[in-house]
């Protein structure tokens, strides 16, 4: 199995470098790919940031790769929950932050509105420290 990273998923996913592009595409279909949840993270920031792709069109986008035959991800519960979660307005990585803290009693932020938004995680209590 071969892991990828980041650039080459934005390679595959926005293809703005034709012979890069190229390379990721075959390298992807051709299968037997690992895909870290950290490499979808940091894809997420870059294609949202650098690209300015909304947030729904990066979950379509994963959803898509990550269903891809022979393509695996370290944790598909987790992914797909996270991208749940961003279909309803949801942060990816404050999800995936939330997704990852499974089995903790809380998860302690500053952040305000990620407290307000934790509500679908009712088995995890997110409050400030």
């Amino acid at each position: 199995m071969r892991a990828i990273d980041t650039n080459v998923v934005v390679r595959f996913l926005i293809a703005d470098d034709r012979a890069q592009a190229d390379r990721a595409h075959a390298a992807i279909l051709a299968g037997d790919i690992f895909i870290p949840t950290t490499v979808f993270l940091e894809s997420e920031w870059v294609l949202r940031s650098a690209y300015r792709l909304a947030p729904i069109e990066i979950s379509d986008a994963f959803r898509s790769l990550a269903g891809l035959p022979g393509v695996n991800v370290e944790d598909p519960a987790l992914l797909a929950r996270a991208l749940d979660a961003v279909a309803t307005g949801f942060d990816f990585a404050d999800a995936l932050h939330l997704g990852k803290a499974d089995g903790c009693s809380a998860f302690l932020t500053f952040d305000r509105q990620l407290a307000k938004r934790a509500h679908r995680y009712p088995e995890m209590s997110v409050a400030e420290p």
